[in-house]
C-alpha cells in the first residue's frame, strides 16, 4: 500500500486505521483500536489474513515459493551450512563467525545429557505409547528439573533455556524411540556433531559399534534445517500464545509439540508415505489421480499443495535431491515408492487440474520416504519434526518475550449462541 492509513466505514462513521509496512511482503492494517473506536471486531477464522505479531525471523512468499530465515534463502542454508549454524542464525539474527560458531557448538554439546532421574520418567509410559505422547510429557517435565532457567524476565536464564532445549531435544527424542522398541538408552557423545550424535543415540546398541554414515548424517542435518522454522504456523502460534501468559519455555514448547502432533500439521509426511504405499506401483497411479479429482471420493493426494505456498515449496526441491542421495546410499535406488513419487510429481507439474489448483509437491511428499530409508518408523516422523522445529519455537518465544508491545493473547469471537435468559427450576421445565 502506498497510503499510510486505511479507512473502514462502520454504519455511518468512517474510521482511520494505521497501515504498517513490512520490510518485504504485505503491509498490515492495524486494527487494534477498532473495537474501542467502532465497537466491532474483525472476523477471520483460522487467522489467514491476520498478522498476530511483528517478527524478524522468517519470511515466506507463498506465491513465489520463497522461504527466508533472517533474510537467507532456505536453499543456501541447507546446501552450505549445518543445523547448529541455522540455530544460531534464528536465535541471534546473524550467521556466526568462526569463533562464535565454535562457542555455540560447544555450549549445545555440553547440554545434551538429561538429568539422570528423567530416564525413570520414561518407564511410567506404556511400552506401546506413541513417541509424541512421550515427547509432550517429558518436555513439559523439564521445568521440574531445571529450575535455574525458568525465569523468563532474566535474559541469562532465557539464553540458558534456549540452549538447553536445542541440546536436549535430540536426546529426549532418541530415548522415546529406544523406549518404544525396547532397547537401552544410548548416551550422547560429545565428539560427534549434532546430527551424527542423534543418529548414534537412535541406532547404536551397547553390544557393537555403530558407524555413522556421513551421507545419512548430512541428510538428517538438512532435514533439520528445512524444518527449523516456518513463520506463524499453528504450533509456533501455540508456543507464542502459551508464552504470552508468562509460562516457562519448557511448558510453551510442550504445548507446541502437542499442536504439531495433529495430522493436519506435523503428521502430513506420515500421511504422504501411507498414500504412496496405498498406491503401491506406478501402473495404479492413473486410478488414484482420477479418484483425487472426484469430489465424491474420500481419497485425497497427500503431500501436494500447501496452506501458504501457491507455488513450488522451495524446501521440496532440496528434499527431492536429499531423497535421491539417501536412497542411493542405502541401496534403495529402485525403491518402488520413489518411482511412484516421481511419477506423481511429473503428473502434478503437468496436469492442468493440478496446475489450475496449484497442487505442487511439498516437503512432506519427499521427507516421509527419506525418513523411512534412514530407518525411522512412521511414528517417529512427527517427533523428528518437533526436534527440528524446537529452535524455531524458541527463537519465536524469545522474540515475543523481548517485544515491548507483547501482551497476553486474547482472541475475540462472533457470538451466535442464545441471548440472555433466566434460570428455570427443574420442576418447571418442559
Amino acid at each position: 500500500m502506498s497510503d499510510t492509513s486505511a479507512t473502514i466505514k462502520v454504519g455511518s462513521d468512517n474510521h482511520q486505521l494505521q497501515v504498517k509496512p513490512g520490510s518485504v511482503g504485505p503491509d498490515v492494517v492495524d486494527i487494534s483500536s477498532l473495537y474501542r473506536d467502532a465497537g466491532v471486531f474483525t472476523y477471520d477464522p483460522g487467522f489467514t489474513s491476520t498478522a498476530s505479531c511483528e517478527s524478524k525471523i522468517t519470511y515466506i512468499d507463498g506465491d513465489e515459493g520463497v522461504l527466508l530465515y533472517r533474510g537467507y534463502p532456505i536453499e543456501q542454508l541447507a546446501e552450505h551450512g549445518d543445523f547448529l549454524e541455522t540455530c544460531y542464525l534464528l536465535l541471534y539474527g546473524e550467521l556466526p563467525t568462526e569463533s562464535q560458531k565454535t562457542d555455540f557448538d560447544h555450549r549445545v554439546t555440553r547440554h545434551t545429557m538429561l538429568h539422570e532421574q528423567m530416564a525413570r520418567f520414561y518407564s511410567g509410559f506404556r511400552r506401546d505409547a506413541h513417541p509424541m505422547a512421550i515427547m509432550v510429557g517429558v518436555v513439559g517435565a523439564l521445568s521440574a528439573f531445571y529450575h535455574d532457567s525458568t525465569d523468563i524476565a532474566d535474559p541469562y536464564q532465557r539464553m540458558v533455556a534456549s540452549v538447553r532445549m536445542i541440546a536436549k531435544m535430540p536426546t529426549i527424542a532418541a530415548m522415546a524411540y529406544k523406549y518404544s522398541i525396547g532397547q537401552p538408552f544410548i548416551y550422547p557423545r560429545n565428539e560427534l556433531d549434532f546430527s551424527g550424535n542423534f543418529l548414534n543415540m537412535c541406532f547404536a546398541v551397547p553390544c557393537e559399534e555403530y558407524k555413522i554414515n556421513p551421507v545419512l548424517s548430512r541428510a538428517m542435518d538438512r532435514i533439520f534445517i528445512l524444518h527449523a522454522d516456518h513463520e506463524q504456523n499453528a504450533s509456533t502460534s501455540t508456543v507464542r500464545l502459551a508464552g504470552s501468559s508468562g509460562a516457562n519455555p519448557f511448558a510453551c514448547v510442550a504445548a507446541g509439540i502437542a499442536c504439531l502432533w495433529g495430522p493436519a500439521h506435523g503428521g502430513a509426511n506420515e500421511a504422504a508415505l501411507e498414500m504412496l504405499q496405498e498406491i503401491g506401483t506406478v501402473d495404479r497411479i492413473p486410478e488414484f489421480i482420477e479418484r483425487s479429482k472426484d469430489k465424491d471420493d474420500p481419497f485425497r493426494l497427500m503431500g501436494f499443495g500447501h496452506r501458504v505456498y501457491k507455488n513450488y515449496d522451495p524446501r521440496a526441491r532440496v528434499m527431492q535431491r536429499t531423497t535421491h542421495e539417501v536412497l542411493a546410499e542405502v541401496g534403495l535406488k529402485d525403491d518402488p515408492l520413489l518411482d511412484v513419487a516421481l511419477e506423481l510429481e511429473r503428473i502434478a507439474l503437468n496436469d492442468e487440474y493440478f496446475i489450475e489448483k496449484k497442487l505442487y509437491p511439498n516437503i512432506d511428499f519427499y521427507s516421509g520416504i527419506t525418513l523411512k530409508a534412514l530407518g525411522f518408523p512412521t511414528t517417529m516422523f512427527t517427533v523428528l519434526f518437533a526436534l527440528a522445529r524446537t529452535v524455531g519455537w524458541i527463537a519465536q518465544w524469545k522474540e515475543m518475550i523481548e517485544d515491548p508491545e507483547q501482551k497476553i493473547g486474547r482472541p475475540r469471537q462472533l457470538y451466535t449462541g442464545a441471548t440472555r435468559r433466566d434460570y428455570v427450576p427443574i420442576t418447571s421445565r418442559k
